[in-house]
């Protein structure tokens, strides 16, 4: 697992490409669940929705009834809003309607940003056209899925948005206009809005989970805020507690089973992991309803199978800590995709940040990601053919004050097998979730004595025969103890009637008829 010399280069040049005038670094989480806004659709059994972030202008999420809208989507004609007409000299007072205002009006009305209209223009030709909502499509290639709050561009724009514009902007996270697309549907019809639902329903996103993209590929970053929510967290620290392991990345063998490896910097040194406490907590297909919910939302949100996941491996870091860059690989199971939700919130300048150096995308300007409480990371580790993406070097910043919590979960290329999501978590039970170490250090001997194809087997066949073993042994002690009862019983029967036979004669006993004459 030796780590790429690019790789190692790259590692020892991260300050000086943060650092870099022509680098500027992106910093996120830029959203906030204030803008955040859901488009919904479907009925009580089958609802899809997607994610939207709102304008700065126009009614914001905050206003209630006010921001919400129920209506059916209309595809603006044109669709920039513009087309082939010179707007070169109009004023923003001056811009045209719709050529389909009639079917616009009362509706959400969709457009593309293709002509280069500010946002204010694009809506003041939908409130003019009648609309209800705007709903504008970010046409930029190589932006992927990202999205953000339109602003007012100058000062005109502002007065004039705060005085007229009263229908919600908002910008989507995704593609509405092939929601109900089929495969016998042609592109005109698509083009022609055949494939977007009857109606749709805007309102708050308030504390659902939605997303920001960081990096559009190379390696592929996003980030789902309220991921899990702030009772989830503390329950998730809480149940760690008390049960944490000194992480020792410069010394010591690999745990390959909890994704626990040490990685070569460069010939003579390991990517170091100081002042890092962690825990996996082993549930599996054995957990109870708070992990199986939890599970549950992640793979909804994600799409990733939830037979794919890792149990959840819980960080603590201390003052100090640091986890210098480095890559998420397990050749025992190769990882897809990591992700790493934040447990607690870290004050701005107490370090901590997660931090992709290098990625591939733009100019390559590095990515840092402030610790918020709820807010997962999501990253590929490898690429569209599944082969590990050395774009995906990450590092965790010094962490100079306090704690930072982080909870893990890694995604798996192939299903987990079924002694790792039933037999080890039953084995783990008894500790909280914790396993015992004996069953590492069996899992990383087998690797180191026969590979990892033979080691696997041979892990499986063994994990696999101990609850048979503990059946048989658990069958034997009642086995024993019914017999040992039953000779018990029988011995005793016998001393009685020996009792009997050497002890004073038995009275015999009083029949009714005796007991008639008595009376009488």
């Amino acid at each position: 697992m030796k780590m790429p010399s690019s790789i190692a280069t790259s590692v020892l040049c991260i300050l000086a490409v943060a650092s870099s005038p022509t680098n500027a670094i992106r910093y996120f989480p830029q959203r906030t669940s204030a803008e955040a806004a859901v488009v919904e659709w479907g009925h009580s059994a089958i609802i899809s929705a997607l994610d939207g972030a709102v304008a700065t202008f126009g009614p914001q999420t905050s206003q209630g009834a006010n921001f919400e809208v129920e209506t059916s989507p209309v595809l603006a004609s044109p669709i920039d809003g513009v087309g082939t007409k010179d707007i070169s000299t109009l004023s923003l007072l001056d811009l045209p309607k719709l050529d389909n205002a009639d079917d616009v009006l009362g509706n959400m009305v969709i457009m593309t940003d293709s002509a280069g209209l500010s946002g204010v223009a694009m809506a003041r030709i939908a409130k003019e056209s009648g609309a209800a909502a705007l709903m504008i499509v970010n046409t930029d290639q190589d932006a992927g899925d990202y999205i953000f709050s339109l602003e007012a561009e100058t000062e005109e724009e502002a007065a004039y948005a705060k005085e007229h514009i009263d229908i919600p902007v908002i910008m989507p996270g995704n593609v509405i206009t092939t929601a109900l697309l089929t495969d016998d549907m042609d592109a005109e019809t698509v083009n022609k809005g055949g494939a977007l639902p009857d109606r749709v329903r805007l309102y708050a996103g308030g504390d659902r989970p939605f997303f920001e993209d960081a990096i559009s590929n190379g390696p592929v970053v996003y980030m789902i805020h309220n991921m899990l929510t702030g009772v989830e967290c503390d329950e998730l620290v809480k149940r760690a507690e008390g049960r944490y392991d000194m992480v020792g990345s410069r010394s010591g063998k690999n745990n390959y089973l909890e994704n626990t490896l040490l990685q070569p910097l460069d010939e003579k040194t390991t990517v170091a992991e100081n002042n890092i406490e962690r825990v996996t907590l082993w549930k599996g297909g054995v957990a109870g309803k708070f992990f199986k919910d939890i599970d549950e939302r992640i793979s909804q949100v994600t799409g990733f199978p939830p037979e794919h996941f890792s149990d959840f491996q819980i960080n603590k870091h201390s003052e100090g800590s640091v986890h210098e860059a480095h890559l998420d690989v397990n050749p025992s199971n190769s990882i897809m995709a990591t992700i790493t939700i934040f447990l607690n919130d870290v004050p701005h300048g107490n370090g901590g940040e997660f931090i992709f150096p290098k990625p591939e995308d733009g100019n390559g300007e590095p990515v840092v990601i402030f610790p918020t409480k709820g807010l997962a990371i999501v990253h590929h580790n490898t690429d569209d053919k599944y082969k590990l993406d050395p774009s995906s070097i990450h590092q965790e910043a010094m962490l100079s004050k306090g704690y930072k919590y982080v909870a893990k979960k890694y995604v798996y290329l192939n299903p987990q097998q079924r002694h790792m999501r039933i037999v080890l978590p039953l084995l783990a039970s008894p500790f909280g979730g914790k396993l015992p170490r004996v069953f590492i250090e069996l899992h990383a001997f087998l690797i180191d004595k026969f590979g990892f194809e033979s080691a696997e087997v041979y892990f499986r066949k063994i994990i696999t025969m101990i609850p048979i073993l503990l059946l048989i042994g658990i069958a034997s002690v009642i086995s024993d103890f019914v017999a040992k009862k039953l000779k018990s019983s029988s011995g005793g029967g016998d001393g009685n009637k020996g009792k009997e036979s050497y002890g004073t004669e038995a009275r015999p006993k009083k029949s009714k008829a005796t007991k008639s004459k008595k009376s009488d």
